[in-house]
C-alpha cells in the first residue's frame, strides 16, 4: 500500500512538472557558491566541491523545469559580455574582478577612502538575478542598493506584497500564508512603518530549512531598507525574518538588478518558493537596459530613517529596555563567573571564556540621564532629561536634516530651515535659484543647489533652464547621495552624473587637521581620477569659525587674495579653468571672502608629481595675519 502510494505521489508530481508551459527565456546560471554556511565555518575544501557541484546540478534541474534555454557555467569562466546573448543571467557565485580593492589611509593608518572589488562595468544593462550575499559582493561597487545589511536571513518571508507579479505569475502558484512568531530581534525595536511589531505576522516558508533549525545551513542575506524606495527605479518586493528591522529587504529590485536575499538552493526550497523564483526570473528579464539611476555609493550612509531609531533611543521606554537587557547580560556574566568558580575550585582546566568571566565585574546601572548626557552630548546641553524636549527637536526638524559629515548622524541645514522649506521638496530648489536670480543671498541658493543636485552650472539662467525642464521629473533620494535627480536615463540630462560627483566627493574631515586660533586654515590635497580618464586635483581649506581668507579682492582694499599654482611634470597641462567655491560679499566694495570652507578644482591631462602652491591671507574681525603660503604635493 505505501508503494502504491509513493508511486501515485511521484506520478502526481511528473504530472504537475509536466504541466509547466515552459518559458522562451534564455537563462544564464553563473554558479559557484556552495549550499553550506563557509563564512562563519570551516569547511575543508572538498566538501566545499561537492556541495557546489550539487547546487550548480539543482539549479539546473529546476530552472530546466520552468525555460527551453539554460545554460549553466561556473563563476570563473563568467564574463559580463556573456549576458549579452541571454535575457536573464542569475548569479550565484563569485566572478574574477575586473577592478581591483581600493584602499587609503592617511598618514594616521585611518581609512579615508575604500571601494570593494569590481566585478561588472559601471554601465552594465542586463537584467541580473542574485542571490544572498551575491547582491552586495557584485553590486557594491556599481552603487546598487542591495547591500549588505546583515547575512542574517532565515527561512521565512514576510512583509510580503502579494500583489506583485513574481507572486502571481506566469506560472501560477497558490501561496501558503501561516502566523508565526515575530522574530525576537525585531520586538524591541521601533518598527520603521509604524509602532512596535505585533507578536506574530503572516509568513510564507521559502526554504525548507533555516539556519536557526539546522546549523550549517548557508544564511541569506538582507539589504537596508533606508532609502530603499526613494528612487523610482527601485522596489521591494517582499521582507523576511532576520536579525534587523522587519523593513530589512530580503526581495527587492533596484533597475535591472533584482536581489534574491534566500541561500537555499532548489532542492531545499518549498516547492512555492521555485514557482516564484521562476517568476521573478521572467519579472527581471522585462527591466533589460533600464540600469539604476540612483546609485548607493556609500552604503552606510544614513538616511531619515534613522531619525525614528534616533528619537526612541531618547525616551525613557527605550532606556527601560535596555536596562533591562543590560540586567539581562549581567545576571548571564554572573552566572558563568560563578561556573567558571566552581570549575577552578575542583582543579578542572578553563577554557578562554570561562578565565575570561572569572575577571567580570558588573557595572553600576546608569541613569536616565546619563545615558542621554552619552548618547547625546549636544542635545543634552538644550535639553537635559526632558524627553519631550528630544521628541520636538526630531519632529520639528526632521524636514531640515542632512548627514554629518564625518560621521553616522545628523546636523540641521540651517539654509533649508531658514527658508522653511525641506531639503526634499523641490520647492527649495526654486527658491535657492530665486535667491541667484534677484542677487538678495546669492550665496546661499548657490549652496542649497550645489548642495542637493548633482550639477555645476554656474549662473542663475542655466540653473533655472535646467530646473524648469526636469522640474515634474525631480526625485530626492538619500541613499543616492541626497541629492534631486531626474527620473530619466537620458544622458545628455545633466543632474544624473554620478561618475563625476563621485570623483569630486568632498575630503572627509579627518582628513585635514583640526583649525584652532593659532592655526585658523588647514589645507588637504586630493586627486580622483575623472570617468575621461584626466585627473581632478581637489584642493579644500577648512577654516575656522570667525575666520576668513579672500577669493577676490577689490583694488580699494589691501587685503590678499587667495591664489593657487600648478608646477605640473613634462607631459601633463591643465584642462580649463580653475574651479572654486562661491564666497560671501565681505564689503560693498568688492572683495569675497571664503568662510569655514574653500575648495579648488582643476582637471589635469597626464601623469607625474604634481606640486600646488597656495598663497592666501587669514583675518577675523579684529586682526589679519602675515600672508601665507603653503605648498602641497600628490603624486
Amino acid at each position: 500500500m505505501k508503494h502504491l502510494i509513493l508511486i501515485g505521489f511521484l506520478l502526481l508530481v511528473v504530472g504537475l512538472q509536466a504541466g509547466i508551459k515552459k518559458s522562451n527565456l534564455k537563462i544564464l546560471y553563473v554558479g559557484g557558491s556552495p549550499d553550506i554556511n563557509t563564512i562563519s565555518e570551516k569547511i575543508d575544501s572538498l566538501t566545499v566541491t561537492q556541495s557546489v557541484t550539487r547546487r550548480m546540478a539543482s539549479f539546473e534541474k529546476m530552472l530546466k523545469q520552468y525555460f527551453k534555454q539554460v545554460m549553466v557555467i561556473r563563476a570563473e569562466d563568467y564574463r559580463a559580455s556573456l549576458s549579452d546573448d541571454y535575457d536573464v543571467t542569475i548569479m550565484d557565485g563569485r566572478p574574477r574582478e575586473i577592478e581591483p580593492e581600493v584602499r587609503k589611509t592617511d598618514a594616521a593608518g585611518r581609512i579615508v577612502e575604500y571601494k570593494r572589488p569590481g566585478y561588472l562595468p559601471y554601465d552594465f544593462d542586463r537584467p541580473m538575478l542574485m542571490i544572498a550575499e551575491m547582491s552586495s559582493l557584485l553590486g557594491s561597487r556599481i552603487g546598487l542598493k542591495t547591500d549588505w545589511y546583515c547575512l542574517c536571513l532565515d527561512a521565512d518571508a514576510h512583509h510580503i506584497r502579494m500583489d506583485h507579479p513574481v507572486f502571481n505569475g506566469p506560472f501560477p502558484m497558490k501561496m501558503t500564508i501561516k502566523m508565526k512568531p515575530t522574530p525576537e530581534a525585531a520586538r524591541d525595536l521601533p518598527y520603521f512603518k509604524g509602532g512596535f511589531a505585533p507578536d506574530s505576522l503572516p509568513m510564507w516558508r521559502v526554504q525548507k530549512e533555516g539556519y536557526s533549525t539546522k546549523p550549517g545551513v548557508r544564511v541569506g542575506m538582507v539589504s537596508r531598507p533606508g532609502g530603499f524606495e526613494d528612487s523610482p527605479e527601485a522596489e521591494v518586493i517582499s521582507g523576511g525574518v532576520s536579525a534587523k528591522t522587519l523593513d530589512a529587504v530580503a526581495i527587492g529590485r533596484h533597475g535591472n538588478f533584482l536581489h534574491w536575499g534566500f541561500a537555499a538552493s532548489p532542492a531545499d526550497m518549498t516547492e512555492e518558493a521555485k514557482t516564484v523564483f521562476a517568476n521573478a526570473v521572467v519579472y527581471i528579464s522585462q527591466f533589460a537596459g533600464q540600469t539604476p539611476i540612483a546609485r548607493k555609493y556609500d552604503d552606510g550612509i544614513i538616511t531619515r530613517d534613522g531619525l525614528r531609531m534616533l528619537a526612541y533611543t531618547a525616551t525613557y521606554a527605550c532606556f527601560e529596555s535596555l536596562l533591562k537587557a543590560e540586567q539581562e547580560s549581567q545576571k548571564m556574566m554572573e552566572q558563568m563567573k560563578q561556573t567558571a568558580l566552581e570549575k577552578q575550585s575542583k582543579g578542572e582546566e578553563l577554557n578562554s571564556l570561562e578565565q575570561m568571566c572569572l575577571n567580570y565585574r558588573a557595572s553600576e546601572p546608569r541613569s536616565y540621564e546619563e545615558n542621554l548626557q552619552e548618547r547625546f552630548p549636544e542635545l543634552y546641553l538644550l535639553f537635559g532629561a526632558d524627553e519631550k524636549g528630544y521628541a520636538d527637536y526630531f519632529a520639528n526638524n526632521a524636514d531640515y536634516f542632512m548627514p554629518k559629515p564625518g560621521s553616522y548622524g545628523f546636523i540641521i541645514d540651517e539654509d533649508a530651515r531658514s527658508l522653511g522649506i525641506s531639503n526634499k521638496d523641490p520647492r527649495i530648489l526654486d527658491q535657492a535659484i530665486c535667491l541667484m536670480e534677484e542677487g538678495t543671498n546669492a550665496a546661499k541658493g548657490e549652496r542649497l543647489l550645489k548642495r542637493y543636485t548633482l550639477c555645476h552650472f554656474e549662473t542663475a539662467a542655466e540653473w533655472r533652464s535646467w530646473f524648469e525642464a526636469n522640474k515634474s521629473r525631480l526625485f530626492f533620494t538619500e541613499s543616492g547621495g541626497w541629492v534631486f535627480m531626474v527620473n530619466t536615463r537620458d544622458k545628455n540630462v545633466a543632474g544624473n552624473d554620478y561618475p563625476v560627483e563621485s570623483a569630486k566627493s568632498p575630503v572627509k574631515p579627518e582628513e585635514i587637521a583640526e583649525t584652532d586660533d593659532q592655526n585658523p586654515v588647514r589645507w588637504g590635497i586630493t586627486e580622483e581620477r575623472l570617468p575621461n580618464g584626466n585627473r581632478q586635483i581637489v584642493l579644500r581649506a577648512k577654516i575656522h569659525l570667525g575666520y576668513h581668507i579672500y577669493a577676490c579682492v577689490a583694488e580699494s582694499d589691501p587685503f590678499i587674495p587667495t591664489t593657487v599654482e600648478f608646477r605640473l611634470p613634462d607631459g601633463a597641462v591643465k584642462v580649463g579653468d580653475l574651479k572654486h567655491s562661491s564666497g560671501k560679499a565681505y564689503n560693498n566694495a568688492g572683495t569675497v571672502v571664503y568662510e569655514k570652507e574653500a575648495v579648488f578644482r582643476q582637471e589635469i591631462k597626464g601623469s607625474g608629481k604634481i606640486t600646488c602652491v597656495v598663497g592666501y591671507q587669514c583675518c577675523n574681525d579684529q586682526i589679519c595675519m602675515p600672508p601665507a603660503e603653503v605648498e602641497l604635493k600628490v603624486k
